[in-house]
This record gives structure tokens, sequence and C-alpha cells, in this order.
């Protein structure tokens, strides 16, 4: 800021400084300098937490504070309780009470001194959090999925790309040895020429309707602020509820807040593997058909069971299906394959086969699992930990290993099968362009109204 000294160059000064002021001795601390092991103060990323229930709190923010490099001062939440658990875990960390507590996420943004946010709120919300953060300079780590429609999706990349954003998607799987080792090994033919993926993910479930009960008063949970731009819907404890209350989060088998299982709850991870495998984090699939079951009555409306077919311009076919159909679908290609319940990725070519999860991997021939990747062949980006590789890109200003072009790629794929899905028929779909080809009724379908104030 013009004519002022800011947190950082104060700091940076502040070390190279040793002597009086005033007449009186100035101390530097040792922590400021980076003395005892620790980073100087000028060198931490200081970072704001928005949306800490189960992932957010418990997950994320459990992740970045051990981080030496990083210094949390913030938490924002719709909730009290959690934005006071949130508080207590990062002061007791710090041994302080420097940590402020926020219910609406623009309030942390709009600080100037927070460098970086992670966002792990209901789907819903995460766009207009992550355009928000990017319009005040904040790098972010966001939890998956981008968001609960395509126009949203995109409308957040532009934002990032403008603004020189460093953005880490959630999709931790690209930080995993396994999958990466399976992409590589597919990426250089080792299993031949790749026809077929096979993607299993786990399901959405059926819930009954439940009667609608007072709304919360807003002091303790602003239930108005955690719908935001979804539609009005009565107040009913299951709707919005949170594994950090001690139950499952059904609003992720809610379309107004997720797409369930096919996307966020699951797929995404799964998809965003393939996508990898298959080297099309830049594109996506020409054409589009599928089927599932959606229920017909209750508080939860995503699939629970579909089989979707995508074809590439390279001829490959992808199989998303959940994980109670997928086992046939794996065994139909590779008989032996690991047994990992149906959820993973299997990639077949025409000599042999590669399956991973988060059980492991297998292979046909076994000898692939020995495989040695050559420094002339095809190596993807490592990273060995997804919250310390979003660390390092901020500080050097680098690609993280699931920037926001890739995350939005394989985004839309979940959008495109819930769609193929929803209108029951076969979809062309133009990669470039981002739009079906021939259907208006489709093309809708890619953005959803937002409920006033809220708009992208």
């Amino acid at each position: 800021m013009s004519g002022e000294l800011n947190r950082r160059d104060f700091l940076k000064t502040a070390s190279r400084v040793v002597g009086t002021a005033a007449g009186f001795p100035y101390v530097v601390p040792s922590e400021v300098l980076g003395g005892n092991g620790s980073t100087p103060a000028s060198n931490k990323i200081v970072m704001g937490f928005i949306g800490v229930g189960s992932m957010g709190g418990g997950g994320h923010a459990r992740g970045f504070i051990p981080q030496k490099d990083v210094r949390a001062v913030t938490a924002c939440d719709v909730r009290a309780i959690f934005r006071q658990q949130a508080k207590q875990r990062i002061d007791r960390h710090y041994g302080d009470n420097g940590c402020a507590v926020y219910h609406d996420f623009r309030e942390l943004l709009a600080r100037p001194d927070i460098d970086a946010v992670c966002i792990a709120t209901p789907d819903h919300w995460h766009v207009l959090i992550a355009i928000e953060a990017a319009k005040n300079g904040k790098d972010m780590y966001m939890e998956k999925p981008v968001d609960v429609h395509v126009a949203a999706a995109r409308a957040l990349r532009d934002a990032v790309n403008r603004y020189g954003i460093v953005f880490q998607f959630g999709t931790q799987q690209r930080s995993n040895r396994d999958f990466r080792f399976a992409c590589e090994l597919v990426r250089n033919e080792k299993i031949g020429k790749l026809h077929t993926i096979v993607v299993g993910s786990l399901t959405s479930i059926e819930f009954p309707n439940q009667p609608s009960k007072p709304t919360p008063d807003a002091e303790e949970f602003d239930y108005d602020m955690w719908l935001g731009p979804a539609p009005w819907s009565a107040y009913t404890y299951q709707r919005c509820a949170s594994r950090a209350m001690g139950t499952d989060g059904l609003w992720t088998h809610i379309y107004d807040y997720s797409l369930g299982g096919i996307s966020g709850a699951w797929g995404i991870h799964h998809i965003d593997i393939a996508q990898w495998g298959n080297g099309t984090d830049h594109t996506g699939p020409i054409e589009i058909r599928g089927s599932g079951t959606i229920p017909k009555d209750g508080l939860a409306d995503t699939p629970t069971q579909w089989r979707v077919e995508h074809t590439y311009a390279n001829g490959v076919k992808m199989i998303h299906t959940d994980y109670r159909n997928a086992a046939n679908g794996y065994h139909q290609f590779s008989s032996g394959a690991l047994q990992h319940k149906g959820c993973g990725i299997l990639f077949v070519g025409d000599q042999g086969w590669v399956i991973v999860s988060r059980g492991g991997m297998d292979a046909d021939p076994k000898s692939l699992l020995q495989a040695t990747i050559g420094p002339n062949e095809v190596r993807l980006p490592i990273s060995r930990e997804h919250r310390r590789n979003f660390l390092d890109c901020v500080k050097t200003r680098s690609q993280t290993i699931c920037p926001v072009d890739t995350a939005v790629r394989s985004d839309t794929i979940c959008h495109l099968d819930d769609i193929a899905i929803r209108t029951g028929r076969k979809l062309r779909w133009d990669p470039a362009a981002e739009q079906f080809i021939g259907d208006d009724t489709a093309n809708r379908m890619l953005r959803r109204p937002m409920r006033s104030p809220w708009h992208l």
C-alpha cells in the first residue's frame, strides 16, 4: 500500500535491524529471525481456513498448521461450534490467542495479511468463495469438486488465471506414488495401446424426507448463509448435517448442493486419475451416453446407480460406473484384478492392464509392477504430499500438481455424466468450445440459477 510499510516488509526490515530506537534497546525475537530452527515470520505463509467442519477443520487445518512455514490466523464457518473448535486447535498449536474467527468469508478474505486460504465448504459454495479469494489476491487450496455446475467452474478458471493465483485442487491422489506410477505405465504404453478405462466410484444413498424444524438461531448456525446460492428449503437437521456432528454428511447426496457419488462424494477423484492416465488433462470426451437410477422421492436425489460410456477423440473408451457394478466391468477385462470392492481405475491396453485404487495396484503382466520409467519416457510431475505441494508452489509461484485448468476438465466430465443420466440420451460434446453439439436442453443444464443476492 502506498506510503505504508506492509507486514511482510516490516518483518523483513526488522530481521536486519539490531540497535536502539528512541533510546530504548530493540530486541528482535529469535522466532522472527528464524532462530532455534524456526522459519522467520517474514517467510511464513499466512493462512485462513474457510469451512472448518469435518474436512476443513479436522483434515486440512490439522494438516497445514504443523508446517513450519505456515502461520494460521483465521477460521471461518457458519457454525459457531466449528469456528470455536478450529480456533482452539490453532491457538493451542501456537500457544497464543491469535486466531480470529468469522462467519462471513468476505470479512476473512478482505484481510490484507492473509496470503492463502483453504476452502472446504459444501460444494455449492466453492466457486463463489474462490472467486472472491482470487479477487483479493489469495492463493488457494480448494476441496473437490469445483462446484455444482459447469458455468461456475469456468468462471473460477477465468478468475484464477486472470489474477495469477496459485491453485491446488483437492484431488490428492495425484500426490500418491501408486496413482502416478500407474498413469506413467499407461502413458508410456507399458500395457500396449490404451483402449479402455473402467472407473468405479462410491455411490449415493437413498434417504427419506424429513419434517421441517424451526430454523436455528443465526448466531449458532446461519442456515440462510449455509444455503447461499442454493434454492431455499425449509430447515431439517439432516439436510445440512456434517460428519463433524457425528453423522454422515447427507448434503453430499442432495442435488442442490452436490452431484453425490458421481462427483464430489468420490467420483471426481477417480475421473481425475483417468484423465491423467489418458493424457487428456487439456480436453474431454466427444461423446457420452449413459443411464442411472435417481431416487424419485426423499431428501437425497443424486444417482444411486449408473453406467456412463465416454468416447475420446484418441479412440479410448471410458466407462464410469458405481462401485456395485464396477466389479463386472473390471473382470470383463482383467480376470484376477485387485480386489478393491469396485472403487478404482482400470486401464486396459492391447498388451496388458493396470488397476489402481487406494488399496494398491495390480497389473498383468505382473512384471509391470517393477517396471522402470526411463529418463526419455513420459515422467509425470512428482508430489509426495498434496498440501506441501501447494505450499511449495505458493513460494515459487509455480504450477501445482492439480492446477485449475486440469481441475475444471476433470470436474466437467462428472457433470457430463450427470447430464447424460438425467437426459437419458446420447450426447455429443465439443471439448474445445465446452458445449454440447446440437442440444440446447443439455447446454442449459451446464448452468444453474443462483438465489439472490448471489451470482457469478
